[in-house]
């Protein structure tokens, strides 16, 4: 199907008439649908409230108002999913009226009124301005099990793959699993063309509704989408065989869910079952990325993975089972953010599609979810962000698995992209980045930790303050190496100095130095002038 196409299907917006949304569009520019005047209206405490699913702050302070315009109208409808009277309707889409949301698919009769069949969210990607983002309503606003085609709205994990990703200008990109259209709005800012994939025929005219309703923010010409964008339907890799791309990015649906032989597609939470077992589709997607990314190409992707648990009730390090999917020719950095049990990982799906109304079925799948990962011997599933590449040359630079559960500073891209950069560097320059003249990174601090009257520090702490906020352990002739760190002198003129005062005369005392600077490089605290 081209793009056209997904303009009309069945229980999804429809972006047909593009002179019907160009009135929406500007009903909610003339009532300031956006993030101040929101605020404005219902408070900071409802607006946080609202970011945590709870409407009932919101509802509060908009009953306790004597007069509710247009912005009130919008915002109990298509966010708090209230009924509205056609009145009230009328005057608050005066362009639209009643009858073009219909139409359009947002709203449907209701009581003595209508109410929302989507749920409108506001966001701001990298493009010059708010944009209003079309997806389906979730349990807080309008109760009851989700729909197995489920449209996610924007959540925690598609405002973190937005944050981690990294934004050089490419020509051709791809966002693998489009959903309404999130990753796909902040790639359109530096990517003359992307393609965006679904298996949802339903997540596609989500897209599409939401790239017309957003055309001047996004630069897009609505009678020439095919131009910037392509959109298809389809399994991971499938709609695009035989193309390559300069950048992936993907939040995929990788739920680990119970498998059952008795199982239908059409019962499956498309949004996040990707209907393998296990982890499996992960490393499905890492396996196939690689013939589908040019030279110098990267793909980054939010992830989960099983890590199993040894024959002592202890688990097996994350790290040796997730590197086994990277093909050896490849680039690759991952972050494991957290871990979790296998109970708390079934609590939290179900809980995520409201499955825990009837205690009966919420029990069963509970116990479906025990018995699937103990069939595997997991010991714990944990949670984190991929990033991999193609090389352009024939050397891999790097291949990096931490675990990092602290808070890191967001957007983290830039970080990524600066250490990355650097480790380029250092490996094209050979032994010559030992002449390289260094200063310590402006946001980089040191501690010192000492028992009362010592008289040297037991511990020395040099501090990350942006970026990944890491912290790493100094040794005397690594701190001295910092605080001589002011770019008059090479490194290895440094190194030579330390050596002649603190060296250990082991003869490695300069090899350990030099690997030590160049970590503190490769992480940012140290930078090249």
């Amino acid at each position: 199907m081209n793009a056209a196409e997904f303009s009309a299907i069945e229980d999804a917006p429809s972006s047909y008439d593009l002179a019907l949304v160009d009135k929406l569009h500007t009903d909610l520019n003339a009532m300031k649908f956006g993030f101040d005047a929101v605020t404005e209206l219902l408070g900071d405490d409802a607006v946080a409230a609202y970011g945590r699913d709870q409407v009932y702050p919101a509802l509060r302070v908009l009953s306790k108002q004597s007069e509710n315009g247009p912005l009130a109208c919008a915002i109990r409808l298509f966010q708090l999913g209230q009924t509205e009277s056609i009145a009230v309707i009328a005057a608050a889409f005066p362009a639209v009226r009643a009858e073009g949301l219909l139409k359009l698919g947002l709203i449907e009769p209701w009581a003595s009124g209508y109410r929302a069949k989507v749920a409108l969210a506001v966001h701001a990607s990298d493009a010059d301005g708010e944009m209003w983002v079309a997806h389906d309503l979730g349990s807080h606003q309008r109760p009851g099990v989700l729909r197995t085609d489920h449209v996610l709205g924007i959540g925690h994990a598609s405002r973190t793959l937005a944050q981690v990703t990294i934004r050089k200008n490419v020509e051709q990109a791809l966002d693998l699993g489009t959903g309404c259209g999130v990753q796909l709005f902040h790639l359109l800012s530096h990517s003359k063309h992307v393609t965006a994939t679904d298996l949802s025929d339903r997540a596609l005219a989500f897209t599409r509704f939401n790239l017309v309703l957003n055309h001047r923010v996004l630069k897009l010409d609505p009678q020439l989408l095919g131009e910037r964008v392509t959109l298809l339907q389809g399994s991971l890799f499938e709609p695009v065989a035989g193309q390559k791309f300069d950048l992936i990015a993907s939040n995929p649906p990788f739920v680990i869910t119970p498998r059952n032989k008795s199982e239908r597609e059409q019962d499956r939470f498309t949004y996040r079952d990707g209907g393998m077992a296990g982890d499996s589709l992960v490393s499905t997607l890492i396996a196939q990325a690689p013939d589908h990314l040019n030279p110098g190409a990267h793909m980054q992707m939010l992830s989960n993975w099983e890590i199993p648990r040894l024959d002592d009730e202890s688990n097996e390090s994350w790290e040796r089972r997730v590197s086994d999917w990277f093909a050896d020719d490849l680039d690759v950095w991952v972050i494991e953010r957290e871990q979790t049990t296998p109970s708390v990982y079934a609590e939290t799906w179900l809980r995520d599609a409201s499955q825990s109304e009837d205690s009966a079925a919420y029990a069963a799948a509970y116990d479906a979810y025990l018995d699937d990962f103990e069939s595997r011997q997991v010991g714990a599933v944990g949670f984190g962000m991929v990033y991999f590449r193609q090389p352009a040359g024939q050397e891999v630079t790097f291949r990096r698995f931490e675990q990092i559960p602290h808070q890191m500073e967001q957007p983290l891209a830039p970080a990524l992209e600066r250490d990355i950069l650097m480790a380029d560097a250092l490996r094209e320059a050979g032994n010559e980045w030992k002449q390289w003249h260094l200063l310590v990174a402006e946001d980089v601090t040191e501690e010192r930790h000492q028992r009362p009257g010592a008289e040297h520090p037991g511990v020395i702490l040099l501090r990350q303050g942006a970026g990944v906020r890491r912290t790493e352990i100094l040794d005397s002739a690594q701190a001295g190496f910092l605080s001589a760190c002011d770019g008059e002198l090479s490194v290895a003129q440094l190194v030579v100095a330390l050596d002649s005062l603190i060296g250990e005369g082991d003869g490695t005392f300069t090899e350990r130095l030099y690997e030590a600077i160049a970590r503190l490089l490769k992480h940012g605290m140290l930078r090249k002038m």
